[in-house]
This record gives C-alpha cells, sequence and structure tokens, in this order.
C-alpha cells in the first residue's frame, strides 16, 4: 500500500462513490468543506469527520478508514483494512451493532446512531449522532455500509 493510501486509484473510486451514496440517502455533500479541491479521495481522508466503510462479506471487513478514524481507532491503515468490522466493539455490544446495520441494509440509511466502540489499544469511547448508510452506485449495486460522525467522548483511560 501506497504510504498515502488517498493516492490510490480504488481509494479515490471508493471515497467517490462514499460521497456518492451518503448525498444519495440524504441529500447532503459529505464533504461541505471540500471546496475547489477535486480529489474524493485526499478530501476525505483528511476530513475533520470520522468516516468508515465495511464490505458485504456475511462478516463485513473495513475497506475504508480516514484519518481521523485512524487516530480515532489508535491504529493504521494496514492493521484496520481487512479487519473485520465486528471488532471495532466489544463483544458484549455486537448484538445491538449487527441489529442496527441490518436496519440500515433495509432503509437505506439512518442517523443519531449511537454506541460504545473500543480502539486498538483497548479505550473505550462513545459515539453520537452517526450516520450509517448502504453504498451504492448510481444502479443500486450493494457495496457496503459506511458510518460518519463528529461527536465522540472517551470513557476511560489506558
Amino acid at each position: 500500500m501506497n504510504a498515502y493510501p488517498w493516492q490510490e486509484a480504488w481509494v479515490e473510486q471508493h471515497s467517490a462513490l462514499l460521497c456518492e451514496s451518503f448525498y444519495h440517502w440524504t441529500g447532503q455533500p459529505l464533504l461541505p468543506e471540500m471546496g475547489e479541491l477535486t480529489s474524493f479521495g485526499a478530501a476525505l481522508f483528511h476530513s475533520p469527520r470520522v468516516v468508515l466503510s465495511h464490505d458485504t462479506q456475511a462478516d463485513p471487513q473495513f475497506n475504508y478508514a480516514n484519518q481521523r478514524a485512524l487516530d480515532l481507532w489508535e491504529t493504521t491503515w494496514d492493521q484496520l483494512i481487512g479487519l473485520p468490522s465486528r471488532f471495532s466493539a466489544e463483544p458484549e455490544v455486537q448484538p445491538e451493532r449487527k441489529h442496527f446495520l441490518q436496519q440500515v441494509q433495509q432503509q437505506g440509511w439512518a442517523n443519531h446512531y449511537q454506541g460504545i466502540r473500543i480502539s486498538r489499544q483497548g479505550r473505550k469511547f462513545f459515539i453520537r449522532n452517526a450516520i450509517l448508510w448502504n453504498v451504492v452506485d448510481a444502479m443500486g449495486n450493494l457495496y457496503g455500509q459506511a458510518a460518519m460522525f463528529t461527536q465522540w467522548d472517551w470513557l476511560d483511560d489506558v
């Protein structure tokens, strides 16, 4: 992987798909700060919002995380990409998380999601007002699900 993930062609394409899907479901831009930037990849990777996505496997794996997400989960791109996304939550909250993701898959998107997550270093944090959405192309093909949020609180110190 390139030292700068957003420079990979597939990351640029996936970033554009995340932005287009977000707009499709919410009617709002995922990157209102993009301005004159022309690269979705760079703009999304450096966005102040936390943005992650996972694929459509039976046990979905992370396929995207911007720098804000990597910092929050205290991990690197290479450590997170390919990791089952269920590992972002502790075992006792995984059934609730899975149920919510199933609802999003049926409805297309949902907002005001909240829940406790855990970083790679074992630190817990509470996310608030997250928006989750199905990542779809213009033909409606499903590529996974994504989440975006800007509010969280650390719950403990390691």
